[in-house]
């Protein structure tokens, strides 16, 4: 295995237990663009190479299942997996968030939701972090103007305000950890830049290894996007690091697809056989 991602897998392992976040990272990335389902067994060969023991994969899946993420399905003695209703809701915005061109402009307005203290609120506070909005005060949401507001949020009570004025634009300011999440990209980038640096050079990665190499690198940055509000560059401080840490993944993901993609190719199954091919909106994730 090539000695960057080698690191990557090592610096993973010093980790708290992520197999749930890897999983979802894996049907985000890999599975729902082929059709949405997969068996068991393509999951397991994949963890083996992050050396992570297939009782702790089950386990994961059966969290997963519990908590309304994904629903399983039996054939014969084989488990086939996909993602239930609340997964594919959540994903659905998770994926513009991730892969989408960030917004070019702004227009000085930005939304304000006020959220209640009924019993959706830790749900509806989550996804409301997912979907890019922050939070200045308890129970108050702010977004820049024309970000989706998920539906967990449906109820909230929706205001549009200018955020054209020193204290608006104080507001948005202070309502995210700007300074964390910039942080949190320089160590992406940190960790990424020899994998980059090696791809660069032509060192070659297996088709398993490219599998891998994508899935944890679409891991790493989504972690620290999704907590990412993607600010209009107005808005931003002038040495952002997301800006370069979005082209920095753009550019290795681009690098990996297609051999990640034969992997799935030849080790991909779901309930009728091979996995179908992938949709053509891969080719046009991390686009301008």
């Amino acid at each position: 295995m090539a000695h960057p991602l080698s690191r990557i897998i090592d610096q993973l392992k010093r980790e708290p237990s992520r197999t749930g976040s890897i999983v979802i990272t894996v049907f985000g990335d890999a599975i729902v663009p082929r059709g949405g389902s997969v068996w068991l067994g393509t999951l397991l060969a994949f963890f083996e190479s992050l050396d992570i023991e297939s009782g702790v994969v089950r386990t994961a899946m059966s969290r997963l299942a519990a908590d309304g993420w994904l629903s399983r399905e039996k054939v014969g003695r084989n488990s086939f997996y996909r993602l239930a209703e609340k997964g594919r809701q959540t994903f659905e915005a998770a994926t513009r968030h991730i892969y989408d061109p960030p917004p070019s402009d702004w227009t000085g307005r930005f939304e304000l939701l006020l959220i209640g203290n009924g019993e959706d609120r830790d749900a509806s506070r989550e996804a409301l972090r997912n979907a890019g909005f922050g939070s200045p005060l308890p129970g108050v949401w702010v977004a820049p103007s024309g970000v989706p507001v998920p539906e967990e949020a449906a109820g909230a009570i929706r205001l549009e305000v200018s955020a054209e004025d020193d204290s608006g634009r104080r507001l948005l300011s202070g309502s995210w950890p700007l300074d964390r999440t910039a942080d949190a990209y320089l160590k992406f980038m940190k960790t990424f830049e020899p994998l980059r640096a090696a791809i660069a050079r032509g060192t070659s990665l297996s088709e398993a290894d490219a599998f891998t190499a994508r899935i944890l690198l679409i891991h790493y940055y989504r972690r620290v996007v999704l907590r990412d509000p993607l600010l209009p560059e107005s808005l931003l401080p002038a040495d952002w690091p997301g800006r370069a840490a979005r082209a920095l993944c753009g550019e290795i993901y681009r690098a990996l697809l297609a051999q990640s993609e034969q992997w799935l190719d030849s080790h991909g199954t779901n309930e009728k056989g091979a996995l179908p091919p992938a949709r053509k909106l891969l080719e046009r994730r991390f686009g301008t």
